[in-house]
């Protein structure tokens, strides 16, 4: 009796440190040597990178952070070789879960998910992978069961969690990938990739605590004269903001007004002036902080017209009663004037038709705001295709491009770079093939290295350059091949006129139109980043002007397209290029001399 107690309370001690409070399974920290020798401390482990490249005997790949596919036999399989010879399943039910951080500038998530009851008994662990959508930085953990640890069925219920991940940037969006080990000789869905997006500064520090996401509730507004003042709250002093803006419009002119206050007068509130304003016009006026994609707050100015009170001499009062009735019977006649004219204008009204009425009042309107269609509900797909051998520049630049339309013009991109477990296991031809099928429009970025084959000679580099681009999959891409299908289909779609809307191609700034090749001079083509208004229209099929009115989207304008943190890092990412390609243009130049 006192035997098996014993042999209980081991074993609920063994288990314990593998339980969370919320009945999910973490891991424990335990190297890989006692994955090897199974002991029951280390049922569930997190294998360090250290361990990983202590054990394979090289440096895992940095670009990847340690992500490399999984090498059973070289872990695990000496031992037993069988280990690493069973098909396993995809997880499914992956979640997100946001931990404590106390870093107010990042986030911390945990993944979390359940096994597949598909090679479950034969379930060696878990790689966790984490990228940044428009990034190429790769977070991986490597979760292993011990080696004579063997899953019945019923785990298939439980849910195992990773470690967790710290430092994400807020308000952006992220990929992760739960793969099931040992992978298989032959590939299957052997992963499950969910994208979820990071919470905003406002959601996780509240309103209060963001300099961008903050703005004034408190606003009052007073006029004295055709003076307008106007006080608002002033913004925390642990934010740091020392500056803010008011922007008012009426009738087609706006006026800018910057705000400084002096904390030394008041340092909850602050009042300032609104000069030059027209009497008896509403403005429509916001204020923010002067900070980059700041929260502005709207509120309405109406100038009310001032009466001028004037002292009016005895002697003119009595020239003004000898002049009444004269003045009284010549307002009679006018009067009976405009009457007559009144009523002739009101006859001819009625022979307008509604169509030039409607006409004239559009002609009347400066502004007009033009909405996006809403046939579906879906995002319209859109694959970028590029070629690497312009060299990780460029392919840089193009990963910030698909970010930006991703996240602020309304669609869904696709990118190989995004999706690389799939292009392995379907092969890259497939996975093309397959995007082009379901995609409602493909653009093309053509470079140099798109149109020019075969590709110059590379200038001389660092062999640890090299393998690092050879790790990010630089030197890798059929490009040439995939720009030839898409021709044919441009081909084919032209000899049967029909529609070429879905294929685009696009050229960045430091290209020209000749690296366009032959088979996409049919389609439209952009300059970017000076077309992504006319990329936007193309997108959504909305018009860029009508009479009387014009399609303007913040954002995505010249004036407002660097302001974004997305749209500062593709203007970044693409003068990095062009310096990239100039280098290589010159040494192309002294190689050919």
């Amino acid at each position: 009796m006192w035997t098996a107690a014993i042999v209980l309370y081991q074993v609920l001690a063994f288990g314990q440190p593998l339980w969370a409070q919320d009945g999910a399974i973490t891991p424990q920290k335990c190297s890989l040597d006692c994955v090897r020798e199974g002991g029951p401390e280390c049922e569930y482990c997190s294998i360090s990178r250290a361990d990983v490249e202590k054990a394979l005997g090289f440096n895992s790949i940095k670009a990847f952070g340690g992500c490399i596919p999984w090498p059973c036999f070289e872990l695990l399989g000496k031992e037993d070789p069988q280990i690493c010879q069973h098909y396993v399943q995809a997880p499914n039910d992956v979640k997100i879960e946001f931990v404590h951080e106390p870093n107010p500038k990042s986030d911390t998530i945990v993944v979390s998910w359940k096994p597949s009851y598909y090679g479950i008994a034969f379930l060696r662990g878990f790689q966790v992978s984490l990228q940044a959508l428009g990034g190429s930085s790769v977070a991986c953990q490597l979760l292993l069961f011990h080696r004579n640890h063997s899953l019945s069925a019923s785990h298939a219920q439980m849910v195992y969690k990773s470690d967790p991940f710290p430092g994400l940037s807020l308000g952006s969006q992220y990929a992760v990938t739960v793969m099931a080990l040992p992978v298989p000789e032959e590939w299957a869905k052997f992963y499950q990739s969910k994208i979820f997006s990071t919470r905003s500064c406002a959601e996780k520090n509240s309103l209060e605590q963001c300099r961008k996401d903050w703005y004034p509730k408190f606003i009052a507004v007073k006029q004295d004269g055709t003076t307008i003042t106007v006080t608002f709250n002033l913004a925390p002093p642990d934010l740091g903001i020392t500056s803010y803006f008011s922007l008012c419009h009426a009738n087609g002119e706006k006026k800018y007004t910057e705000i400084t206050p002096k904390s030394s007068i008041n340092k909850t509130h602050h009042s300032y002036e609104l000069h030059d304003l027209h009497e008896g016009t509403n403005y429509t006026c916001q204020i923010a902080a002067n900070e980059v994609d700041a929260v502005r707050k709207t509120f309405s100015v109406q100038v009310l017209p001032t009466q001028k009170a004037d002292t009016v001499p005895l002697s003119v009062t009595a020239s003004l009663a000898l002049m009444f009735p004269l003045c009284l019977a010549v307002l009679i006649l006018l009067a009976v004037f405009l009457a007559a004219l009144t009523t002739k204008l009101q006859i001819k009204k009625l022979y307008l038709k509604p169509d030039i009425i409607k006409q004239h009042h559009e002609d009347d309107t400066q502004e007009n705001v033009a909405s996006l269609p809403r046939n579906g509900l879906d995002p319209p797909r859109l694959l970028i295709c590029y070629s690497s051998y312009d060299g990780p520049a460029h392919v840089k630049a193009v990963m910030k491009l698909g970010a930006f339309i991703q996240q602020h013009m309304a669609t869904q991109v696709f990118l190989d770079l995004w999706d690389s477990l799939s292009v392995a296991e379907e092969g890259a031809m497939a996975w093309y093939c397959r995007q082009i099928r379901e995609s409602d429009f493909v653009l093309v970025i053509c470079s140099w290295g798109l149109n020019h084959r075969p590709c110059p000679p590379e200038p001389e580099v660092d062999d640890d350059d090299v393998e690092g681009d050879r790790q990010m999959g630089f030197g890798s891409n059929c490009s040439n091949a995939v720009v030839q299908l898409i021709g044919e289909e441009v081909g084919r779609a032209k000899a049967r006129g029909q529609d070429l809307s879905k294929y685009m191609a696009g050229i960045f700034e430091y290209s020209e139109e000749t690296d366009i090749p032959t088979e996409l001079r049919l389609v439209s083509h952009y300059k970017l980043t000076n077309d992504l208004t006319l990329l936007f229209s193309h997108l959504h099929g909305v018009a860029l002007h009508r009479p009387g009115g014009y399609l303007k989207i913040n954002h995505i304008s010249d004036e407002g397209f660097s302001k974004l943190p997305a749209g500062a890092a593709l203007q970044s990412a693409i003068s990095a290029g062009e310096m990239a390609m100039r280098a290589k243009q010159h040494h192309w130049e002294e190689g050919s001399e």
